[in-house]
């Protein structure tokens, strides 16, 4: 028992990954913004129904007051100084019900009351509110229920003699069930609103706090695509060195050679850089496009010119157009086009024929006379590790993000000549503007 709480003690929790911290901190997101909202809506939500439950119950007072004062009002004592009490057969008493009771050393009873009342009182609920009027002297409120569960709200208002004693008691009766049965009705749709409007606030704090984490989930991927881009990309050149360099110690070749290969490896390597980097800077957008009107076709001049050929045919018909484009960024999306027909668009042992037209539509077409593309491969022939020809592909997925970000395209179709056809199109300059 022992060794089995020192094995889980020694345990570590492992850490987070970058994607499961940021995950978390988008639940916190939306927990956060949920209990704020649910604060609000709930806070909202309870000043309404006791803004309702206050309106209703002040009214309702104040209708029960004013009709026990007026009643009170209308009683007047009699030349030997005795109040005059109305007969109910006079009417006015029925509804709302109101009582008159008499009071006077400390005790009260009933000498009116209504002949046809809408509403039938406890005889117990009006003679405590008339004690209570006439024990403290001033107007009193209280409630009742009826035998059958009809809520009662009562007013008693004392009358006072001339003597300046409390000598009769006006007590007035109302029934609330209506309308507390509409407040009722108003806080369970107040509380469900609140509820669904809680739910729709933490599915709008999920999507937004998604959006809010998508830069960082989107520069861990860009991250994380960079490292494997680097990883896939670079194991092949350094293994080849490695091994040449073994080779050269053990003196197993001619060091001219060696060194010969190395130097196609490291050149191959510093390209493969060199693309990594590229491809980092442009998904990360840190690579600002500076558009400009040049030359479409002396650019392509001059990309075939500064290539070598290595026993290769170029062939190059261009019109004259101008376009408006970043010059670097699509200086490299022609040169790694033509450097892949170069690579893979002839049949082994035999040289390439690439021939490269550029239209005044701002459409640089670069045929090659290789085996082709298969069809399952042309839709994914711009994304990395899927050139179809062994290498990484991130020559074609440059190309394509630069002719995306002027605007353009880049497409693969079969060629004439049996092998692939590119064809890389960017805006051109609008002749209308100065």
């Amino acid at each position: 028992m022992r060794l089995r709480v020192a094995a889980g003690r020694t345990r570590r929790r492992t850490p987070p990954t970058p994607t499961g911290r940021i995950h978390r901190m988008r639940r916190r997101i939306t927990l956060l913004f949920t209990l704020v909202s649910a604060l609000g809506l709930i806070g909202m939500t309870v000043f309404a129904v006791h803004a309702d439950g206050a309106s209703w119950r002040d009214q309702v007072d104040s209708d029960l007051q004013t009709r026990t004062s007026d009643i009170a009002a209308g009683l007047t004592p009699d030349e030997d100084g005795v109040l005059a009490y109305p007969t109910p057969k006079d009417g006015g008493y029925d509804c709302p019900p109101v009582t008159l009771f008499t009071a006077g050393g400390g005790h009260v009873s009933r000498v009116v009351s209504p002949r046809r009342p809408c509403l039938a009182v406890p005889a117990e609920a009006l003679q405590e509110a008339a004690v209570e009027a006439a024990r403290e002297e001033h107007g009193a409120l209280s409630t009742a229920t009826t035998p059958k569960g009809r809520r009662l709200r009562l007013s008693a208002e004392p009358v006072t003699g001339p003597a300046g004693t409390t000598d009769a008691v006006v007590v007035a009766a109302v029934d609330t069930s209506g309308h507390l049965d509409s407040h009722r009705r108003l806080t369970l749709f107040l509380t469900i609103a609140c509820a669904v409007l809680v739910a729709v606030s933490a599915m709008a704090g999920r999507w937004l706090a998604g959006r809010a984490v998508r830069p960082a989930l989107t520069a861990l991927a860009q991250q994380e695509a960079f490292f494997a881009d680097a990883a896939h990309d670079l194991r092949t050149p350094v293994t080849s060195m490695r091994l040449l360099a073994e080779t050269g110690l053990r003196g197993e070749a001619d060091s001219h050679e060696v060194l010969r290969r190395t130097l196609r490896q490291s050149t191959r390597m510093s390209e493969l850089v060199d693309d990594l980097l590229t491809r980092a800077r442009l998904m990360a957008g840190a690579v600002p496009l500076e558009r400009e009107p040049l030359r479409l076709d002396q650019l392509v001049d001059a990309v075939v010119a500064d290539t070598p050929a290595h026993g290769h045919r170029v062939a190059v018909r261009a019109e004259a157009v101008v376009v408006l484009a970043d010059a670097g960024l699509l200086r490299r999306a022609v040169a790694n086009l033509l450097g892949n027909a170069l690579t893979h668009g002839h049949t082994p042992g035999e040289p390439a024929d690439v021939e490269i037209t550029v239209t005044a539509d701002g459409t640089v077409t670069v045929d090659d006379a290789g085996p082709g593309i298969p069809p399952g491969q042309a839709k994914s022939l711009f994304e990395r590790f899927h050139s179809g020809s062994g290498s990484s592909g991130l020559g074609l997925s440059i190309a394509a993000w630069v002719a995306h970000a002027h605007g353009g395209s880049l497409t693969v179709v079969p060629g004439a000549r049996g092998g692939s056809r590119f064809l890389l199109s960017v805006p051109v300059r609008d002749r209308t503007r100065p």
